[in-house]
């Protein structure tokens, strides 16, 4: 009898399902970001909210936009790396501007960061959705038991559209997506809803990438041939409810001493999109 081999399937695609020019996209994304500004006079900066499991990498993802832009390895936000503890290391409500290259000034977009979710210790729902109607101030320290209340010294009882999110961003970390306690879940789609109802734009995250697929790890050019990093994309679409064109996989910097060219390709053209979003939002809620 004759025997038949089958091969391994292949971890990639023949081509890359999402496009994106490894050798120019650099500079040109560079450029777009730093001359961006906003299409509403009365709103600067556009307010972008983190948010996300304890440990997704909320604030990484922050000091990797920070890095980009920067040319330079920052760490404004504080982020927590001891993989073994799940509370949260972000208690309050800071708002994150990005400096730019003149000295005082800042780029016309920030991100406000906020406690991870935790099914224990983690960040009231009740308080993400205050936040998405600009009732929560800065330096607001946040409280596991309770969400704020009206009587609160940061409690903002008349908010207008420059102190409102205009774009929310979920953080979700690849390689533990799978495991996601379904009472998190619940609650970011509960924050997924409110956004919805108010109009607000929503973007994921797609962190810890190279985690996930030793494809990647190896060479982070092969993220868009991964059969994985789309795999674990389409996972966190069905469990958050956000289309897998609004999923930007990146790698944070987290052990880096210096940038390099390609994690910031796909950090600076996830915060384009992030930008777009978030003037057109505030563009529209100046037409009506």
């Amino acid at each position: 009898m004759g025997s038949s081999s089958s091969s391994a399937p292949t971890p990639e695609y023949d081509r890359p399902w999402r496009s994106i020019n490894w050798s120019e996209d650099g500079q040109t994304l560079l450029k777009t970001v730093t001359s961006f500004q906003p299409g509403n006079p009365e709103v600067n900066p556009l307010r972008i909210l983190l948010h996300g499991p304890v440990g997704a990498g909320k604030s990484s993802f922050f000091n990797s936009v920070n890095s980009a832009l920067q040319g330079k390895i920052t760490t404004r936000a504080l982020a927590n790396s001891t993989l073994n503890d799940d509370r949260t290391f972000t208690v309050q409500c800071k708002t994150f501007k990005v400096k730019n290259e003149r000295p005082g000034s800042f780029f016309p977009f920030a991100f406000i960061d906020i406690a991870g979710m935790d099914k224990k210790n983690g960040i009231q729902t009740d308080d993400i959705k205050k936040l998405l109607n600009g009732h929560i101030n800065d330096g607001y320290t946040f409280n596991s038991a309770r969400p704020i209340n009206e009587e609160d010294p940061k409690y903002n009882n008349n908010p207008f559209l420059k102190d409102k999110i205009h774009c929310l961003v979920a953080v979700l970390p690849a390689n533990t997506v799978s495991m996601i306690n379904e009472e998190i879940i619940w609650q970011m789609r509960e924050v997924r809803k409110k956004a919805r109802d108010l109009g607000i734009p929503q973007v994921i995250i797609m962190t810890k990438v190279d985690e996930v697929c030793p494809l990647v790890k190896d060479n982070l050019k092969k993220i868009y041939t991964s059969k994985k990093i789309k795999q674990k994309m389409e996972e966190c679409s069905d469990k958050v409810g956000v289309p897998v064109s609004c999923i930007h996989p990146v790698k944070n910097y987290h052990e880096e001493n210096n940038t390099n060219t390609t994690a910031d390709i796909l950090i600076l053209d996830a915060l384009k999109n992030i930008v777009n979003f978030a003037n057109d939002y505030v563009e529209d809620q100046e037409d009506n």
